[in-house]
């Protein structure tokens, strides 16, 4: 890895303050951006997500003392979602890095589009819905693991396009990120030689620590409908590129 730490830093740093505004894409805007500088797969998406062990951390505390939190949302999500993301990065590492590459790109383009969409979206009515939380959960953890992020931008965009709190949602999935992340950390240290990538963990992790505390002062200012329409543009920018480079 010839890129320096202080990339990683950037890049840390401007995946937490996309995510500290939208509630989501710290690890779909991370993962997007390190796949697009060839790391493997496996090894990208366990940094992001050794790096959101700590960011994951401090943002649900953050938000269980704030009050953003339904506790019965989060057992609903947590435990189905530590389950799909084992099986996931379990997977991931056993998988030839050229072979899936692609079609993790191809997901995170998905991902780009759904935020698109839902920036673009005006209406939303609110109601609570709480059927099929469980193979939410699962699915959302499942596609995190593989592709590097996506619980948010799945299980949060959801939740709310299906009409739910939009404020205890983002907090509530937020909290079982965190034990999200940290079962998927496990698998990676255990199926994988992570002491060569401590620059990308280290750098992604002091990146989001620093930005963190900003993020909820600087969401105040920015319009967030153009700040989702950028991202999901950058999303799918970067995911394209990275599939062309996977054929030629």
């Amino acid at each position: 890895m010839d890129l320096s730490i202080f990339t990683f830093i950037v890049v840390g740093f401007v995946a937490q303050l996309i995510d500290g505004a939208l509630g989501m894409a710290y690890g779909v805007s991370s993962n997007t951006f390190l796949l697009s500088i060839g790391v493997p797969p496996a090894a990208a998406s366990a940094s992001v997500h050794m790096a959101e062990v700590v960011t994951t951390a401090i943002s649900g505390a953050s938000h269980w003392k704030l009050g953003n939190i339904d506790w019965n949302l989060i057992k609903r999500l947590a435990i189905p979602g530590v389950f799909g993301a084992v099986v996931g990065a379990y997977l991931l590492t056993h998988v030839p890095g050229d072979t899936i590459k692609p079609f993790i790109s191809a997901y995170l383009l998905i991902m780009g589009i759904v935020i698109l969409v839902k920036a673009l979206r005006n209406n939303h009515k609110e109601q609570k819905v709480t059927s099929h939380l469980s193979l939410l959960g699962v699915i959302g953890g499942f596609f995190d693991a593989v592709g590097g992020g996506g619980w948010g931008p799945i299980v949060t965009t959801t939740l709310v396009a299906r009409g739910n709190n939009p404020r205890l949602t983002i907090g509530s999935v937020n909290f079982s990120e965190f034990f999200v992340a940290f079962s998927q950390s496990i698998v990676f240290v255990i199926t994988l030689q992570m002491s060569q990538y401590w620059q990308i963990i280290l750098g992604l992790l002091i990146g989001g620590a620093i930005a963190a505390p900003l993020a909820a002062m600087i969401t105040k200012k920015l319009p967030i409908r153009a700040l989702m329409i950028a991202v999901g543009i950058l999303i799918i920018m970067l995911s394209i590129r990275t599939i062309y480079m996977s054929f030629t």
